[in-house]
């Protein structure tokens, strides 16, 4: 089979494209034919060794996929060849033609899901409901911001956010991305390359704040942002897309009793992954049910992953980008 190999840690222009053996398959797992991976911001931190996992090399990156089964190990009873499934990875091997994993990684998908649309599901909304949800106890009436809401998981978060019942600020950059989110719930918008996130927050809540913080950029959006929380608003760190990790105050964080909480779905999901398929499942029916709509951006062919991960690392596409097998 084909897969995308790291033998050193760098930029996506070191990666390879080769033939490696296919993986052998034991008890508790499925084999997937890959159809579609879905691309994230935690790949281009991982084959540059700067993300929280270092697989040993040589190591094929991608922690998401769609595809179908194509054979199921010993005690594998609730999973069949032939079932179109999505599967989320915490130790990375999606970017190849087929993969081998624990089937309780693995969770089926509705028959009208393609699979570059299935692809684009798991991390992004898996991520923005276990941080809305279960990290920050978000509350129907209160007020959400988002920032990088125009990116992959931030289009998430718009999404789940108004399906709470939050009211929703979405900070994007550029006037074609604010557009976007207010297509996907916004109920205000915030272009930070000519608006200050803090002055327009403070001015659209009058003066009380957001009481929570969807943050997967950090940097300058983040200082920017805890400064127009209102009075026990939670933070929620979902990743650092500026590139700067911030450095947080702590006097900001006494005075109104704000809570800093981390949100990790991928090691949620390797330690109760029962916990998160479920959720997955549940969803995959809003999905169904009309009440999600996956953006995705553009695609490419696996084999020109280097030229993608370069397209996400540009920040030009709202919404996410998926490599076809």
């Amino acid at each position: 089979m084909k897969a995308v190999l790291c033998r050193a840690f760098g930029g996506p222009d070191g990666l390879t494209f080769e033939e490696v053996a296919s993986p052998p398959i034991g008890p508790g797992q499925v084999r997937i034919r890959i159809r579609a991976c879905g691309l994230n911001f935690a790949d281009t931190l991982m084959i540059a060794g700067q993300y929280q996992v270092k697989p040993p090399f040589p190591f094929t990156p991608g922690i998401e996929i769609a595809g179908e089964i194509a054979e199921v190990g010993p005690g594998v009873t609730t999973l069949q060849p032939g079932m179109r499934v999505v599967s989320y990875l915490r130790a990375a091997g999606g970017f190849a033609e087929e993969l081998v994993v624990s089937d309780a990684l693995v969770v089926p998908i509705p028959d009208a899901m393609d699979f570059v649309t299935a692809a684009a599901f798991p991390v992004t909304y898996g991520t923005s409901h276990f941080a809305l949800t279960h990290r920050g106890h978000l509350r129907a009436g209160e007020t959400l911001l988002v920032l990088g809401a125009a990116g992959g998981v931030g289009l998430t978060a718009v999404e789940i956010g108004k399906h709470l019942g939050a009211r929703v600020i979405a900070a994007a950059g550029g006037a074609e991305k604010c557009a976007v989110t207010r297509e996907y719930g916004a109920d205000e918008v915030i272009d930070y390359r000519s608006e200050s996130i803090r002055d327009r927050v403070r001015a659209l809540t009058g003066g009380a704040g957001a009481d929570v913080v969807y943050d997967a950029v950090g940097g300058d959006a983040f200082d920017q942002a805890l400064r127009a929380v209102n009075w026990e608003a939670r933070m929620l760190i979902v990743g650092f897309a500026s590139g700067r990790v911030p450095a947080i105050p702590a006097n900001l964080v006494l005075v109104k009793n704000v809570s800093i909480i981390g949100v990790v779905w991928g090691a949620q999901s390797e330690r109760d992954p029962a916990f998160s398929a479920g959720k997955l499942r549940e969803l995959l029916r809003w999905w169904e049910q009309g009440k999600l709509r996956p953006r995705v951006a553009t695609t490419f062919p696996l084999r020109d992953v280097a030229e993608a991960m370069r397209a996400l690392l540009s920040r030009e596409h709202a919404g996410k980008i998926v490599l076809t097998v």
